[in-house]
């Protein structure tokens, strides 16, 4: 069968370098997360979307997300997990009582059936870099971190923490997991 990995953390802890060599190495289709494409685009600043821009933004990316993971048959890796979707959907205070909105996400993002493994990168441990696309404060960051890692112990049914540092060292710890 198939695997279907996504690999989560916050921005800059090296998640789509390791994504994007996984996928080489498994031989399966790389899910890219969507929002940096978008930020590397020349679009619109998120703080010129103001919130309702930014709030459907993140909902178009998810359900493009959704689509891309149906359609990959033969497994996939994927830059982010649902549950970073869903961390993103409570840090940007999206989430309100009775909205058929949030109700839809927050239940399909976080359905324990999405992955067969979920990955986590580690916070700290790579050096801080200011790519000129993401919030250069890295306090925001360890923010958006501990939610992830919260959303993923919360959902996921099968969880890894990634303990190396070297690329080529973490490929091959998640390669051989539990093998």
């Amino acid at each position: 069968m198939p695997e279907r990995i996504a690999i989560s953390g916050s921005a800059g802890v090296g998640k789509t370098t390791l994504a994007r060599a996984l996928a080489a190495e498994l031989g399966v289709p790389y899910l890219p997360e969507g929002m940096r494409e978008y930020l590397e685009s020349g679009a619109p600043d998120l703080h010129a979307l103001g919130p309702a821009g930014v709030r459907a933004l993140v909902l178009r990316l998810w359900q493009e997300r959704q689509a891309q993971e149906a359609a990959a048959h033969r497994g996939f890796v994927a830059d982010r997990s649902s549950y970073d979707f869903a961390a993103f959907w409570l840090f940007y205070r999206f989430a309100e009582p009775n909205d058929p909105d949030t109700e839809a996400y927050m239940a399909s993002a976080m359905a324990p059936t999405r992955y067969d493994l979920v990955a986590i990168v580690p916070f700290g441990v790579l050096p801080f870099v200011d790519d000129g696309v993401r919030s250069a404060n890295r306090w925001v960051q360890l923010h958006t971190q501990v939610l992830i890692e919260g959303m993923v112990r919360r959902c996921a049914p099968r969880v890894h923490d990634v303990v190396a540092v070297p690329l080529e060292d973490r490929v091959r710890e998640l390669v051989g997991r539990g093998r």
